[in-house]
């Protein structure tokens, strides 16, 4: 008996791809995703600030290659980066969606941007202001105090810290909007 494999090791088949495919061209018969799209698929529907800033900041942070568009390719990455990607994966791609300016360092605003939507999410679980959340991610993770986290500060400082990494990895149950509304198979 080999090794038991979990959701994250393994690799995306192509029978799990075809039916990916076809419900993704019934929803995007242009073979584009476009962000009206995007927020119908995820069912934000909301005109709140907080969730139409969050939802542009995912739909750019999947469009690879920047054409306001997220084409087949750029859908199946992201599915199975949410779905099956390694923590360092994952913890990669949150980077991303915090570093709005994509200078490949965080300050204080990007990530105070982004807790102040995850707040809004997490309303009733989170006893801090975005302000003291983002003081103590800085105290935590700003390692040599330059008032920037680097991406080997932020992956460090994931691993290191629970609360961190539960801020910081951007979970948003994904897996299981995505197996209730695309299907069991992926």
């Amino acid at each position: 008996m080999g090794p038991i494999q979990s959701d994250e090791d393994k690799e995306v088949e192509l029978s799990d791809i075809q039916p990916l495919y076809t419900k993704f061209m019934r929803e995007c018969p242009s073979g584009a995703l476009h962000l009206h799209e995007f927020r119908k698929i995820f069912g934000v529907q909301s005109t709140s600030e907080h969730e139409a800033l969050y939802m542009e900041t995912l739909f750019k942070s999947f469009d690879t290659n920047r054409d306001d568009v997220i084409d087949f390719m750029e859908f199946v990455a992201a599915i199975h980066l949410v779905l099956r990607g390694k923590l360092e994966d994952r913890l990669k791609w949150s980077f991303k969606v915090y570093d709005r300016d994509d200078n490949g360092k965080l300050d204080r605003q990007e990530v105070k941007r982004v807790i102040k939507i995850i707040c809004q999410f997490k309303k009733n679980h989170i006893n801090m202001t975005p302000s003291d959340i983002c003081d103590r991610i800085f105290e935590l993770l700003d390692e040599n105090k330059d008032g920037q986290i680097s991406l080997s500060e932020f992956m460090e400082g994931a691993k290191k810290d629970a609360w961190i990494m539960d801020l910081l990895k951007l979970d948003t149950n994904a897996r299981g909007w995505f197996r209730e509304n695309w299907g069991e198979k992926t």
